[in-house]
């Protein structure tokens, strides 16, 4: 069993998901003033890695919106599922759910089946990050197959500011064509 993924310098697909407030949200379009975004896709409500990194992010929000990076997170949950979810949330960047098998697919995600029904009642996306660049391409990836594979934020961060500093002139990375 195959994924297709997302090319670094691929146009990232313009998905579209509900928002916990019932408004739609459009992946990949920065608000704002903004015109990047990080895109994290986690696993849902039932894991507790996914409420602590989330949690974690809020602290960041800062450092990445100096540099002109939006925040977004998106699972497979339920309207329900997410309002409940953000009880233990201190979130503060948008955070939406309802991402479908098909989405998830587009997207190159990892997908898992619940171990039970304690554990959720759906598919859902296992963890993967984003950074879609001002031209809506895909600058930055990373998909993972357990919730065990996080980004260090002050390196992600780090590398961000590398890279919008237009003295640099730091390319897309990973665009070797193999053909």
């Amino acid at each position: 069993m195959y994924t297709r993924k997302l090319h670094p310098g691929s146009e990232f697909p313009a998905i579209q998901v509900p928002r916990n407030d019932g408004e739609t949200l459009t992946l990949g379009k920065p608000q704002g003033e903004h015109d990047w975004q990080l895109v994290v896709v986690y696993r849902g409500k039932h894991c507790p890695i996914c409420t602590k990194f989330l949690n974690k992010l809020t602290e960041y929000r800062e450092r990445f919106s100096a540099q002109g990076v939006d925040l977004v997170a998106v699972s497979a949950d339920s309207q329900q599922q997410l309002n409940e979810h953000l009880e233990s949330l201190d979130l503060n960047f948008p955070i939406a759910g309802g991402l479908t098998v098909e989405q998830m697919e587009t997207l190159g995600l990892f997908i898992s089946t619940p171990r039970s029904e304690k554990e959720t009642d759906h598919d859902f996306p296992e963890p993967a990050f984003f950074i879609v660049n001002g031209e809506g391409k895909v600058q930055i990836e990373e998909v993972a197959n357990a919730p065990f594979v996080r980004p260090d934020l002050d390196t992600l961060i780090g590398g961000i500011e590398f890279i919008r500093k237009p003295d640099n002139h730091y390319p897309i990375r990973g665009t070797r064509d193999y053909g």
